[in-house]
């Protein structure tokens, strides 16, 4: 059987571009399209280890270790739990591809090699990766973003602020009660050791388990939620420390969503 280097390594592209994007769709990870591209070349370029005399135990750790080199290149490094996260994810969505692909062998006794099939020596893998791969890729990200939506309630937020336009991760929280002390305007907590702080309008006490005491206050021109929803002139309290939660940088105040 005659095997074509370049289409081989096209489709293992192809393969490694969709996963990456779909990690990114699914956790909202805010990366330029050239850093998936990238990873996705170098992911790629794994498909030669077929071509050496590898075992199956170095085989596999070397797939690990080009997984690890894709997700470094693609998204960074910021914090191991956040790293690992899009490790799980990476593999999790390949199951389900790969379960696919398994699906149709057994369905329609396709003969494969790796993950290219044959059927009297036509191959349907521009078929499958090109259509039917991004059909699943996207009813799983839709389903799972409506799970998000129902479930986590988390946000991607653009902060416009003096001229500036700033992008965070949110999370709706029921818990949070505070109101600015004289109009009882809601108030949407804010962690980010780098905003650029303008003319506070007042403190706002706060109260919890551990801490209590009082955060600077602002009111930004506007804020949208997953582009969509504007909500004008809402009030920005600075917290003090970091949220507990993977990735948020934003507290948001169930009113505004009302």
């Amino acid at each position: 059987m005659k095997i074509y280097l370049d289409l081989v390594f096209f489709l293992n592209f192809m393969f490694d571009f969709l996963l990456l994007l779909t990690v990114k769709i699914v956790l909202k990870r805010r990366v330029k399209w050239y850093r998936i591209l990238l990873g996705a070349i170098v992911g790629a370029f794994s498909i030669f280890f077929l071509f050496i005399k590898l075992n199956s135990i170095t085989l596999f750790l070397l797939k690990i270790i080009i997984s690890l080199v894709m997700l470094s290149i693609a998204f960074g490094f910021h914090s191991k739990e956040e790293f690992l996260k899009n490790f799980l994810y990476l593999y999790f969505i390949s199951i389900i591809l790969g379960g696919f692909l398994y699906y149709l062998n057994l369905e329609f006794s396709y003969q494969n090699v790796g993950i290219v099939f044959f059927h009297n020596g036509f191959s349907i893998n521009f078929i499958l990766l090109i259509i039917l791969s991004p059909l699943i890729f996207f009813f799983y990200i839709k389903q799972d973003r409506s799970l998000k939506r129902i479930h986590n309630c988390y946000y991607q937020v653009d902060l416009y602020y003096q001229k500036k336009v700033m992008h965070y991760n949110a999370y709706l929280d029921t818990g949070n009660k505070l109101y600015d002390p004289y109009f009882h305007k809601p108030i949407i907590l804010l962690y980010d050791p780098h905003f650029a702080k303008g003319k506070t309008i007042m403190m706002i006490p706060y109260d919890t388990l551990e801490h209590h005491g009082l955060l600077e206050c602002f009111k930004v021109d506007k804020i949208i939620l997953d582009h969509e929803k504007v909500i004008r002139n809402p009030y920005i309290a600075l917290s003090k420390q970091a949220f507990k939660m993977d990735n948020v940088n934003m507290i948001l105040h169930k009113e505004y969503l009302e």
